[in-house]
């Protein structure tokens, strides 16, 4: 694989451009994807060395600056203060891993080769992470209003949109749908102006397959950031839930590569190995017992790196393998959906947290650690199904899932109506348990007691209205 280092092209930004008179037949032939993960694998080390031995250093510059977690008694499980900062740790080992990926020697990394021009980590994917951390950063530091942390959601959102990255995830459905009604399958439309606009000129053109794609980047930036922020709430749990579900996407991802798929291939695969090295690096810090936390500019970046690799799936306009990817992602969606049916339905507000997250239950019948390997379990089996899904066919994606979506959407209403059942059995509960032992009445003021006459020594009852 040495005769493929000439498939990097320094000179525009670290993009890889194979030649197609560079490739060897032979080599494409014998190509795998273990030889293909061979050939990147000074990522995931760069990314793993760096997050472990950056994440002590973070901790005691938490600890000195009093940027920690303090313990609430009720829905937390640590009793003492533990340090934040988890998430610049994962940050530094994602940067330096990247740029490892662009300006490391020949024989350092060994690209594999391909029939379509590679690119190099998207600029779009850079800015949008070091956005989500340092919104998040402020949040761990000083606390920030929801507003301004959307809004940072947003703008790596929109970085993406720019940059191309993930707006073809709606060519699978709406091209088809578009083939149906009997329009142009590109959905490029171009709308005449009677006058000469400045900067747009006597036409207008519209990608209808760009502005739903873009829409979708934005829906689900804001979905895994808050996903993964609700769903961190034992030791190690994000972390490790992260890592399976970058792991099962490596392997969707170097299939991709290996077939020539997009000129995201090489990119996608440093992602995933970055991302999956720096999850590893950081997680015999966070699990229990746990000496740093993520914090919510590590859980929001794990989210939104988690969700740039769905998005990549789709680059092509394979939307089957966004809906893999989403079944690989199934943990924090379920939490994250069945959080939202239960706030909903009991009338409180999103915002506002409480203690009957999928972990929460599971720690409240197994304990933390095996409640959290409980979770690692679950993700590996949505993992699996993720895979076996991205090798089928488009429909069979679909099936599963609407599938899903179901049982999660039934469950979610179940668990919330049981939720209210109790809430509502306990007031009952203790209305009569304060009736019986003469509380005051609900409703107006009870009588005085008085003694009925001097034959009958025994009190008379209060009355309630």
């Amino acid at each position: 694989m040495n005769s493929q280092s000439s498939i990097f092209d320094y000179s525009e930004l670290g993009d890889m451009a194979p030649p197609t008179s560079t490739l060897d037949p032979l080599a494409v032939e014998e190509m795998s994807r273990l030889s293909i993960f061979h050939g990147y694998i000074g990522v995931f080390v760069i990314a793993f060395l760096t997050t472990l031995l950056v994440t002590p250093i973070l901790r005691r510059l938490a600890i000195a600056n009093g940027v920690i977690d303090h313990p609430d008694f009720e829905r937390k499980e640590h009793k003492l203060p533990v340090a934040y900062l988890g998430g610049v740790a994962i940050y530094l080992g994602l940067l330096l891993a990247f740029a490892y990926s662009i300006f490391a020697p020949s024989g350092f990394l060994d690209p594999h080769p391909s029939e379509v021009r590679q690119s190099a980590v998207p600029f779009s994917v850079l800015l949008g992470m070091t956005l989500i951390m340092f919104v998040g950063l402020l949040d761990d530091m000083i606390g920030i209003s929801p507003r301004i942390k959307i809004s940072g959601q947003l703008l790596a959102a929109a970085a993406l949109a720019m940059d191309d990255v993930g707006v073809k995830v709606a060519a699978g459905v709406l091209t088809p749908i578009a083939r149906l009604i009997g329009v142009q399958e590109n959905l490029l439309f171009t709308i005449d102006l009677p006058v000469t606009i400045p900067m747009f000129g006597a036409q207008i053109q519209i990608d209808v397959v760009y502005w739903v794609g873009t829409a979708i980047i934005a829906i689900f930036i804001l979905g895994a950031c808050n996903a993964s922020n609700l769903i961190d709430g034992l030791d190690g749990l994000l972390t490790g839930v992260t890592s399976i579900a970058i792991a099962a996407m490596l392997v969707i991802a170097l299939g991709l590569a290996l077939v020539s798929d997009g000129p995201l291939d090489s990119a996608r695969v440093i992602i995933c190995l970055a991302t999956l090295g720096a999850c590893l690096g950081f997680l015999p810090h966070n699990f229990k017992p746990a000496t740093i936390f993520l914090g919510d500019c590590g859980s929001m970046l794990l989210g939104f790196m988690t969700v740039v690799v769905i998005l990549s799936l789709g680059d092509t306009g394979k939307t089957p393998l966004v809906v893999a990817g989403l079944l690989i992602y199934a943990v924090p969606i379920m939490d994250t959906t069945l959080a939202i049916v239960r706030r909903k339905m009991s009338g409180k507000p999103m915002s506002e947290p409480d203690d009957q997250h999928i972990h929460h239950l599971l720690k409240r019948s197994f304990g933390v650690t095996r409640a959290v390997f409980t979770l690692y379990g679950i993700g590996a089996v949505f993992g699996v199904l993720g895979i076996l899904v991205s090798l089928g066919r488009a429909r069979v994606a679909y099936v599963f899932a609407l599938v899903l979506a179901a049982f999660i959407g039934v469950t979610a209403v179940k668990i919330a109506r049981l939720k209210i059942f109790q809430e509502q059995a306990e007031a009952i509960a203790n209305a009569r348990r304060r009736a019986a032992q003469g509380a005051a009445p609900t409703r107006g003021a009870a009588k005085r007691p008085t003694r009925r006459s001097s034959e009958d020594p025994s009190p008379a009852r209060p009355t309630i209205r």
